[in-house]
Order: C-alpha cells, then structure tokens, then sequence
C-alpha cells in the first residue's frame, strides 16, 4: 500500500532530468534522508535504465516508479523494468485503470474535484495536485470537505521547505518535490543536502 511508504517521510522525489550513471549515487542521498520514494519522470534521459538501476540498487522498503506516464503502454514498460509506481501529470483513467490491472500504485494528477473523483473511482491510490502553484491551501481545504476522508492528497509544483505548513493545516499528507531537491546540474551530495533539509522542515512541522 502506498500509505505504507508515506508513513515515516510522505515526500516523494521527482527526478525529472536524471542520468542512468547517476542514479544510484542521487538515489543513496536520498535513501539516507529518509525518502522512501522515487520516481524518474518518462520525459527525462534514458528513463527506464534509470528505473531498473533504482529498483536494483535501492532497499526493498523504498518505492520506485515513474513520473509522467501518459499512455498505458508505458506503464507496462515501466513494471518490465521494476517498477512500481505510476505518477501523471493528468487523470487518465486509462492509464490508471492499467497501473491497477497490473497491481501497481497509481497517482494522477488533477487540478478540480471532477477529475479527483474520476481518478479516485477508477482505482488510484492518491491523487496529486498538479500545478500546486494553482491550487493554494484555501482551494485543498474546500476539496478535503467534500473528497472521501481516506483519500491521500499530496501537492506538486513549487513546494519548497518553507510553503509546506499551510498546505498541512489544508488536509495534505505529503509532497511531490521536483526542481527545489533535484536538477541535473546538482551533485549528489548537493541533493543529499536539499533531501536533508525538506525532511527536516517536515519533522519540525510534524514536531510543531
């Protein structure tokens, strides 16, 4: 289950630009801060190398999948090589409905209730607010009154350590982080610094 891997660290990386050879040295850093999920983005270089090296290499308690998935045909690519997790930029339920066939997590993206709804019927796991800058805090605590109580809602887009808290106090569990954790230019140890420093924010958050 998907919350199982939310449950310590809800922050999900999204390494949108990731390079094979530097999969398992930026997928360590993050590990050892305590993420326990990851995905590689399908528009990144080599994308499905990068998956299969995570999936290998990482630990068995850490999710990974891929982001940008945007036609079912994809999302078996993405289990050949060990993946388990789909992530979209939008609620195609074609797409979903194929990540569940093949007993993976899914998480759409949505920007209004009707395609949260839809999502949700068609099988997904969580749903993610994508653009976050689109989407402020008063707008998710209007969607937390009215989505199922159990529905797993984690914002995308713009989240930096800093702009998590009023997104929580709306009824979020979690972030997808991209751009403020990983760019390609970044070392390893940079992202291991960034990775740091968003799981301290939420630990103090969580704290506060």
């Amino acid at each position: 289950m998907l919350r199982e891997y939310l449950t310590d660290l809800p922050l999900v990386a999204i390494l949108r630009g990731l390079r094979p050879e530097d999969a398992k040295s930026v997928g360590m850093r993050l590990v050892d801060a305590g993420f326990r999920i990851i995905e590689v983005p399908l528009n990144s270089p080599e994308p499905f190398r990068s998956i299969e090296i995570l999936a290998r290499e990482m630990p068995d308690s850490v999710l990974i999948g891929a982001g940008t998935v945007l036609d079912p045909d994809s999302v078996n690519g993405v289990l050949d090589v060990g993946g388990k997790l789909i992530v979209m930029p939008h609620a195609d339920v074609a797409v979903i409905r194929r990540a569940k066939e093949l007993r993976m997590m899914c998480t759409p993206g949505v920007a209004t209730p009707t395609e949260a709804f839809a999502a949700l019927k068609a099988g997904a796991d969580a749903i993610k607010l994508f653009p976050a800058e689109a989407i402020p805090p008063q707008i998710v605590k209007a969607w937390r009154a009215v989505l199922p109580q159990d529905t797993v809602v984690l914002p995308v887009g713009g989240i930096r350590p800093d702009n998590m808290k009023p997104y929580v106090d709306a009824g979020a569990h979690g972030f997808g982080l991209g751009s403020a954790l990983f760019t390609p230019s970044l070392s390893a140890e940079d992202v291991g610094r960034n990775a740091r420093a968003f799981a301290d924010a939420w630990k103090s958050l969580r704290g506060a």
